[in-house]
């Protein structure tokens, strides 16, 4: 009696995780509000920006797309291992990878985004390299294979203890 009572608690404990989802799905929120600012600043500039500033706006928007990409990816796949099935979509509008998604592949996909993000961080300081002295560029550069070095050794690593429990 006393265990059943015990079980079940920690099994309703999974419900404590979504209010962690809507303050990523909140987070969202501001992210598209933040991009969408920026488009209308890229458009509003746009008669006297130059290539250069054009091309900085462009990776900053695809930086936000990445970001709030990964961000239904973990919330709408964490819920769905962690917490409950979704049913609110038919089978037309749900994402293909959704209940495909286990927690080790959502940790590479952010590893994954964060050296995209860097890159394109690294590409926007070289679009202005000359603002920037040679040991802030090797700073750079060295962060970024650190992120490139990590998201390897995480998807190795998954590969050889996982791979052989995934379905897919």
């Amino acid at each position: 009696m006393i265990e059943r009572c015990i079980e079940t608690l920690i099994f309703g404990s999974r419900w404590l995780l979504v209010p962690l989802y809507l303050g990523l799905a909140a987070v969202l929120v501001l992210f598209s509000a933040r991009a969408v600012i920026e488009i209308v600043h890229v458009f509003q500039a746009f008669p006297d920006i130059g290539e250069i500033d054009l091309l900085l706006g462009v990776l900053g928007l695809i930086d936000f797309v990445l970001v709030a990409n990964l961000l239904v990816m973990v919330i709408l796949s964490s819920y769905e291992a962690f917490v409950s099935r979704l049913d609110v979509a038919d089978a037309q509008e749900r994402p293909g990878w959704l209940g495909k998604v286990d927690a080790g592949t959502v940790k590479i996909k952010l590893a994954a985004a964060i050296v995209a993000v860097s890159s394109i961080h690294l590409l926007k300081v070289f679009m202005k390299i000359d603002r920037y002295d040679d040991r802030q560029l090797w700073w750079l550069c060295g962060i970024h294979l650190v992120f490139v070095v990590s998201a390897l050794l995480m998807a190795v690593v998954d590969k050889l203890a996982f791979a052989a429990h995934r379905e897919h």
